[in-house]
């Protein structure tokens, strides 16, 4: 046991302290610029990613927006962002500047289209999820990010587990921004657009720490601009830490609306749970109850629970209850 935990410790060392060749950082070089340059199949996997991640949207289908996150290329000019920034290889940092930029814009363009044409009132839990980004998007980025750089440094390890690592992070925040705009709701705009950042700065900063260890930059070369990413993305942790903790009490809020309602309304209690989410964006927060009844329930039924949470949250609530009717049905025939 302890010789193994030994040669461990020396591969560990190994790894850290080893200084790739000049050779292999020119090629990783010319593989990342490639990745980064603007041309028709990135801008073709913009569009066919758009459009599946904005359809999967609006239908609120988590296995729809997961097709469009393995196909986005947005990783690719990240990664030679990343690369450039720490050689200090102007050329490069701009041309995968502005394939990121464009791709971005089309996106935002392209899904704003399909939201206005589409025209929903109400979007689902998908969207709505991308518009409130907290510490924990911040810890996905950087982990995608790291996954996704150590993949192209290490030719040992396949380069399509970071493309399906890491996608997740960026087309959708993107396409939301878009869908907001087509609504006009800018909170979800704003929150989508952060939740865009986040991920954009801790994928680049998570990268650039991944090419340091591996050994294709010393360190003293890339402490500047990986202090430059560090403070950027530093920007970003206040937001995010307060919408962290908006989450935990949001989540707090919510159970004690479903305890007070299932616990303090005679309505209630004649109904089966099925589901419950709440639209904290919306002003006043809408509280949507999937719920199963054997007797219709009235609007002034709905009103009379509204008005109870509302008495026991102490703040306003809307609620909306989307019931599903029990019909009983037997071999025998009803009778005359």
């Amino acid at each position: 046991m302890k010789q193994l935990l030994v040669h461990w410790l020396h591969q560990v060392q190994a790894f850290r302290y080893h200084r790739r060749t000049t050779e292999s950082l020119n090629q990783l070089i010319q593989i990342l610029y490639a990745e980064s340059c603007l041309s028709v199949p990135y801008i073709i996997l913009i569009i066919s990613s758009c459009a599946i991640a904005t359809f999967g949207l609006l239908s609120n289908s988590a296995a729809v927006i997961i097709g469009a996150m393995v196909i986005a290329p947005l990783m690719l000019p990240i990664r030679g962002l990343a690369l450039a920034a720490l050689i200090g290889e102007f050329k490069m940092f701009r041309e995968a500047a502005t394939a990121l930029i464009v791709g971005t814009l089309m996106a935002i363009g392209m899904s704003w289209t399909i939201g206005v044409m589409v025209g929903l009132e109400v979007y689902g839990s998908e969207i709505m999820a991308r518009s409130q980004p907290n510490l924990l998007d911040l810890g996905i980025a950087v982990a995608a990010g790291a996954v996704s750089a150590y993949a192209v440094a290490e030719p040992r390890v396949s380069n399509t587990l970071a493309g399906t690592a890491i996608a997740v992070a960026l087309m959708p925040p993107v396409c939301t921004v878009g869908l907001g705009i087509a609504q006009l709701n800018t909170s979800l705009s704003v929150g989508a657009t952060l939740l865009y950042l986040t991920n954009l700065l801790g994928i680049t900063l998570a990268c650039m720490v991944v090419f340091v260890i591996v050994g294709y930059i010393p360190l003293h070369q890339g402490r500047r601009p990986l202090t430059i990413a560090a403070a950027l993305t530093g920007l970003l942790v206040i937001p995010l830490a307060i919408s962290f903790s908006r989450l935990i009490e949001q989540a707090r809020l919510q159970q004690q609306v479903r305890e007070a309602l299932t616990r303090g309304t005679l309505t209630f209690q004649r109904l089966d749970l099925l589901g419950m989410e709440t639209n904290w964006v919306s002003n006043p927060p809408v509280i949507r109850v999937n719920v199963r009844a054997r007797e219709p329930v009235t609007p002034k039924q709905v009103a009379l629970m509204e008005e109870f949470i509302q008495q026991q949250m102490n703040r306003p609530f809307r609620l909306v209850l989307q019931v599903s009717s029990i019909e009983e049905v037997t071999s025998e025939e009803p009778l005359p």
